[in-house]
């Protein structure tokens, strides 16, 4: 008798630097509280995480790299959502 495969969950990680979450790696578990805690214990092993984010690997949607033309081309034509487009006046300084 073979057991069901347990589900796929994305490890996602805040370091205490007050970064961004990043992708970490995965863990399979049950459920959300168990990915939790395979993540911590995986994944922050030296104490460097002050968070962590847990998602069933079923529910992220991605952009597939052939339809690269089609989803971000487009925007290399567009000059002006570009910063050098405009010029700063002197007197505004530092952006």
């Amino acid at each position: 008798m073979s057991e069901a495969p347990m589900p796929l969950w994305e490890v996602f990680i805040r370091n205490r630097s007050g970064l961004p979450h990043k992708h970490a790696g995965s863990v399979h578990a049950a459920d959300a509280a168990m990915a939790l805690q395979a993540a911590r214990d995986v994944y922050t092993r030296r104490g460097e995480a002050v968070s962590i984010w847990v998602v069933p690997s079923g529910a992220i949607t991605a952009s597939d790299p052939a339809d690269k033309a089609e989803l971000f081309e487009p925007t290399g034509s567009k000059i002006y959502r570009h910063p050098t487009f405009y010029e700063v006046p002197d007197e505004v300084g530092h952006m």
